[in-house]
């Protein structure tokens, strides 16, 4: 039995869901859309987003009637989020509500809608200055892909120079015996994730003539790059994962010399370290995010100065393994509770706060849709229950069906989008406040952090990043009851001004010479007299 979740009549608000001013910024330069790599992201899980047509299930087209709220095309215009890229969760056939057991590479799911609507989606997001990247499964397959039936059938009677040869198809004592696999007869497919999985072999030239062509077949449809999903698996196998992710990373150049990739390895500093050695673009900073990574490890215990130097020194060793190494900063994903179930509770100041935090430092940024709104998940265990549908109206609810996707749930403390928006304090304005800032200040995502800032007191994470000859030195005040009286120090940043005052609550803060006043849970940009962009 379907169970029924609450979704706001997306179609229905299309034209109410702009974003107002609400002040904050002491920059008056105008915010520059970017045309590069680094990007404040947006995770869109598509069946739990926006449903265009009414029939229980998100759809790029509901998609599409949305992107007016994430980005209007004109950055300016300070109605919007400022969202400049979209990462799609699957989207290929599938008959799991997931989708990471792709059925055809070289379609679109039909609950989602045609290629054709795809194709409009990419051409509405490249109208805004949005670069869409999609979920690319390279590490499993479903078993109902008709290459792996055709690859049981024939193993099954022994032969394994067919459609097997792109498999991890071996015989059965091949394998440990705490190694999940698919039996065949006599032989057997490794598959980690699910019996419904079984595994590529990331070996084989036909399997990577496979790969070369399902890349090229979305690059040419205008695909801005993929997020990479289980790159740590790569490794499972005979062959090193750094070797084939560097093969994956200069063919999908040679078709999009532009193309950005993300991926997920979601394990400690010495497996990130060594794909990055790859070339990949990105690979998501696990270790900061979730409700216990060190982000709100280090909201909870006040220890800002710890904060910035863990990730100064974490983006320093990762590119040492890549120089054009782009950190991809996030809070939590649909594979994590969401990040409001560890902070709502602790009040709206500690979401605000952990937004400014985690999106101010170097590299890219990833929102989890309902991130900005403050959703949580109706259970802390369990994915369904982190992939509930988006609430854009609290109080005007559209039923959803979708199987397996948690019980019904409460929506944000603070409303919906359409609540949010007429409210100058809420959660989602204050997001916009920290994107403008970033497209006004383009220092903070592509610099590098230079020096870390010791301001006397360890609540305090203060850095300065560069670029292109031009510095912004960031401030944050972890202390959650009590302002700070803060010195610049002039030899190391002379002459700041406010660029951007992020505070959390009803108190700015205020820049005296080289004396700031920073309130509780309050962050600051300071740029150079004299050296404005």
């Amino acid at each position: 039995m379907k169970k029924i979740l609450s979704l706001t009549l997306c179609a229905a608000l299309l034209g109410s869901v702009l974003l107002t001013g609400c002040g904050g910024n002491t920059d008056n330069r105008p915010a520059t859309a970017s045309e590069d790599k680094y990007r404040n992201y947006y995770e869109i899980f598509t069946q739990s987003y926006c449903d265009s047509d009414n029939d229980g299930t998100g759809d790029l087209k509901g998609i599409i009637s949305q992107l007016d709220y994430l980005n209007d095309g004109d950055p300016n215009q300070g109605d919007d989020l400022g969202i400049d890229g979209i990462w799609l969760t699957p989207i290929m056939p599938s008959s799991s509500y997931h989708k990471y057991d792709v059925e055809d590479y070289y379609n679109i799911d039909p609950a989602f809608g045609t290629l054709e609507t795809f194709d409009e989606l990419v051409e509405q997001c490249h109208k805004r200055g949005i670069r869409l990247i999609i979920d690319l499964v390279l590490n499993h397959i479903s078993a109902k892909h008709p290459l792996f039936t055709q690859a049981a059938l024939e193993a099954a009677e022994g032969k394994l120079d067919g459609a097997a040869k792109y498999f991890e198809i071996h015989p059965k004592d091949y394998f440990s015996e705490s190694t999940q696999v698919v039996s065949l007869g006599d032989y057997a497919c490794e598959a980690n994730f699910s019996l419904n999985m079984p595994e590529w072999n990331l070996n084989s030239e036909a399997t990577r003539e496979e790969f070369t062509k399902i890349a090229k077949f979305w690059l040419d449809r205008g695909v801005d790059g993929f997020r990479l999903d289980a790159c740590l698996y790569y490794k499972n196998k005979e062959t090193d994962g750094k070797e084939f992710l560097e093969w994956f990373v200069k063919t999908c150049r040679d078709i999009k010399s532009d193309v950005y990739i993300v991926g997920e390895t979601w394990s400690g500093d010495a497996d990130i370290e060594e794909l990055y050695k790859s070339g990949i673009d990105s690979q998501f900073a696990f270790k900061y995010a979730t409700t216990s990574g060190s982000i709100v490890e280090m909201l909870n215990t006040q220890k800002g100065k710890s904060l910035v130097t863990k990730v100064s020194n974490y983006d320093k060793k990762m590119r040492e393994a890549n120089p054009d190494e782009i950190n991809a900063m996030f809070l939590s994903n649909h594979d994590q509770t969401r990040i409001a179930n560890a902070l709502a509770s602790k009040g709206l100041d500690y979401e605000k706060f952990a937004a400014s935090v985690y999106m101010l430092f170097p590299g890219n940024s990833f929102i989890y849709y309902g991130e900005e709104i403050g959703m949580t998940a109706p259970s802390p265990t369990g994915d369904a229950n982190y992939r509930t549908p988006m609430v854009f109206d609290s109080e005007n609810p559209q039923k959803i069906t979708v199987d397996t996707l948690g019980d019904t749930f409460d929506p944000p403390a603070n409303g919906g989008v359409k609540q949010q928006v007429s409210d100058k304090k809420s959660l989602l304005n204050f997001y916009r406040k920290v994107i403008r800032a970033k497209l006004q200040n383009p220092e903070i995502s592509r610099g590098q952090i230079q020096e870390i800032v010791d301001m006397g007191d360890d609540t305090v994470g203060a850095f300065i990043t560069a670029y292109e000859g031009k510095q912004v030195m960031v401030i944050h005040n972890f202390d959650n009851e009590n302002a700070k009286e803060l010195t610049i120090p002039s030899d190391k940043f002379a002459n700041p001004e406010l660029a951007a005052n992020l505070v959390t609550g009803d108190e700015n803060a205020t820049l005296n010479g080289g004396t700031l006043k920073l309130p509780a849970h309050g962050s600051v940009i300071l740029r150079q007299k004299g050296k404005e962009g």
